[in-house]
């Protein structure tokens, strides 16, 4: 340091001395702290050298210890123990140095010190002791029992059918007929049924508890059977296909949005209609645009429309045999991009347009399932490469869209009675599943799983002893969800691999119902009446019950009825009813009435014999009875047949 800076320093700060005792207040004068940066590199550099010194001794204790046969960590904690109290009291000689040299704090000055590296199976607590060598072996064990749970879990991973979720099932009483329509939102919170019943019935997975009752019922279409419901993409309206020609859109509570125009039957180009003109078979919703729709009916055509104009259709697609002819479709979809519409049709054929392109078919397959059979589904991978068909003819099919001309595989041997059998795509794309139909009590119905790629059956669900119709797999929810045909809808799950959906109605206790709200009177509002004749407003039903539990007539609780012999002046009751009283008296009346002049001669003898109330006052003047005796004829009469006696 320059000795001529140290002395004008000095003078500065007797100057600020004198300032602070004129000012009255100190802080003048405070040395500013100074570093010797020689004397810091050169403690960093002693102390990163011991430090490598003591790493490298170490590692040479750990292998000599492994080398004669000794469990490394058995010795390992004391070392680190030591290193690291050794390494204290050179840090504080060091410090101590450094305190001597310069003006600067005790503190070490350069990086902290690294954190010795250890293995990750270091176990946990005291230090084991010297020669136990089960530590190794027990690391070893628990290695080989880690790689083998990680290989159980990746064969979970790789084998689909451990993703299926059907360890728990909850059971919806939609009714006693078929259950022809699901759908659930995209969020999973709602499912809607719908069935031969013309019902509608709306399910809150959320509100419900174990009593599982839909908070809402209704008929959108009177008189006809529901053959499909979807949400809509953003699931605030619902699709509604019933077997009249005019499909329902309604909103999440079931209020009607819209409803589509009927065409005029007596056109012979369904192009040039409005409408559709016969009974609808399938709809859906486009997958990207939430207003658009798409529908199929018996006239022969396919409509798309807009939920913004209802009084006509956008675009109209019409399937042609391989003559020319008109055909029906029966089922139709989208394609997961939309760029695609399919429709399957009664003479087995299946036919896919360009949405924007109605004229031409962009492929076509004719002979995809047996002539006169009804496909009942269509339905596209989420890849959207692959189609899977569900036939009438007891078939199930996967179509390459890009080489449409034969099925890449085929199931045979798969019962379908209904035109709306499903068939769907898993989440992950590895599987398709498809349900059974089965005749009145001849077996049950199945939900039956096969591979995407080997197209084996790899696993199956009996589902009732009723043929298992809609089938619906949520991504979302991870949950299936199956209708019947004998009314009813039902929910499989997993507790652990699915989410949200039944698992939040099957935790919720059922609710009790208390009789205080069934008693409790209606209350009759009428705001124009005169204040003498209007009545207060009942503020709370349980103030009402707590005023009526203080009027003792209110509050009176009635007597039982005596059973048994009677007591306390009451008699015992044979029953409240008339029927029971008039059969009470006839069992207490013991007189025989089956002969009345028997009955009234019994008392002959003692009247004549001791008369008491007539007879006394006519002695002298009653003349005596005079019988007439039977004669021969009457006997004759008697003796007639029935057809020559009198009629009177």
């Amino acid at each position: 340091m320059d000795p001529s800076r140290v002395e004008e320093a000095s003078d500065k700060m007797s100057d600020d001395g004198e300032i602070a005792s004129v000012m009255g207040f100190s802080g003048f004068g405070k040395k500013a702290r100074t570093f010797d940066l020689d004397a810091i590199f050169e403690q960093t550099r002693r102390t990163a050298v011991e430090r490598s010194q003591r790493v490298l001794e170490e590692r040479e204790k750990e292998t000599d210890m492994e080398e004669e046969g000794e469990s490394s960590k058995s010795v390992k904690p004391p070392v680190k123990a030591a290193a690291t109290a050794s390494s204290k009291q050179e840090e504080s000689d060091s410090s101590s140095d450094s305190g001597s040299d310069s003006d600067s704090d005790s503190e070490v000055i350069g990086p902290p010190v690294p954190r010795q590296h250890e293995d990750d199976d270091e176990l946990v607590g005291p230090p084991l002791p010297p020669g136990y060598t089960g530590s190794t072996a027990h690391s070893d064990d628990d290695d080989d029992d880690d790689d083998d749970d990680q290989e159980a879990d990746d064969d979970d991973e790789d084998n689909p059918v451990k993703k299926i979720p059907d360890t728990h099932e909850i059971t919806l009483q939609h009714g006693t007929r078929t259950v022809s329509a699901l759908a659930l939102d995209p969020s999973g919170a709602r499912l809607v049924t719908g069935g031969y019943d013309y019902d509608v019935r709306f399910w809150d997975f959320a509100g419900m508890d174990q009593a599982l009752q839909a908070f809402r019922s209704l008929q959108p279409c009177e008189c006809h059977q529901i053959k499909s419901l979807q949400y809509s993409v953003t699931g605030d309206v619902i699709l509604v296909i019933s077997g009249n020609a005019q499909a329902k859109v309604l909103d999440r509570d079931g209020f009607n949005v819209i409803e589509c125009v009927k065409g005029d039957q007596y056109i012979v180009d369904m192009a040039n209609t409005k409408g559709h003109t016969a009974m609808l078979n399938c709809g859906c919703w486009h997958p990207k645009m939430k207003e658009e729709f798409m529908t199929c009916s018996n006239d022969g055509t396919v409509r798309t429309w807009d939920v913004n104009s209802e009084k006509k259709h956008k675009a109209v697609f019409k399937p042609r045999t391989f003559q020319g002819k008109k055909v029906t479709p029966t089922c139709c979809t989208y394609s997961r991009d939309g760029k695609l519409i399919a429709a399957g049709c009664q003479d087995g054929s299946i036919q896919i347009w360009d949405r924007n392109l109605s004229v031409h078919t962009k492929f076509h397959c004719r002979q995809a399932h047996t002539p006169g059979s009804d496909p009942s589904c269509l339905a596209f991978s989420y890849d959207g490469v692959t189609l899977a068909s569900r036939g009438g003819d007891d078939t199930l099919k996967t179509w390459d869209i890009r080489n449409f001309r034969k099925p890449v595989n085929v199931a045979t041997g798969l019962p379908n009675n209904f035109t709306m059998t499903d068939c769907c795509f898993s989440p992950d794309d590895k599987l398709i599943l498809t349900g059974t139909s089965v005749k009145k009590d001849q077996g049950s119905g199945k939900l039956v799983f096969f591979d995407r790629t080997s197209f084996l059956k790899v696993y199956e669900i009996e589902v009732t002893n009723a043929s298992a119709v809609r089938c619906l797999w949520h991504p979302k929810l991870n949950q299936i969800m199956v209708g019947t045909a004998n009314g009813l809808a039902k929910v499989y799950y997993d507790p652990f691999k699915s989410h949200r959906g039944a698992k939040l109605c099957v935790v919720k206790s059922q609710r009790k119902e208390k009789h205080t709200e069934i008693l409790t009177q209606d209350y009759i509002i009428t705001p124009h009446a005169l204040p003498m004749f209007r009545e207060a407003r009942q503020r709370s039903t349980r103030k009402q019950l707590e005023k009526d539990r203080l009027d003792p007539k209110k509050s009176h609780k009635p007597e039982p009825p005596v059973s048994g012999p009677g007591r306390g002046g009451r008699v015992a009751a044979h029953g409240g009813t008339l029927s029971s009283f008039i059969v009470k008296n006839i069992a207490l009346d013991k007189t025989d009435d089956s002969d009345p002049r028997a009955a009234i001669l019994r008392h002959a003898k003692e009247a004549s014999e001791n008369p008491y109330w007539v007879a006394p006052a006519y002695t002298q003047t009653q003349p005596e009875p005079l019988f007439a005796e039977e004669s021969e004829e009457d006997e004759e009469a008697e003796n007639e047949p029935e057809w020559k006696k009198r009629k009177i």
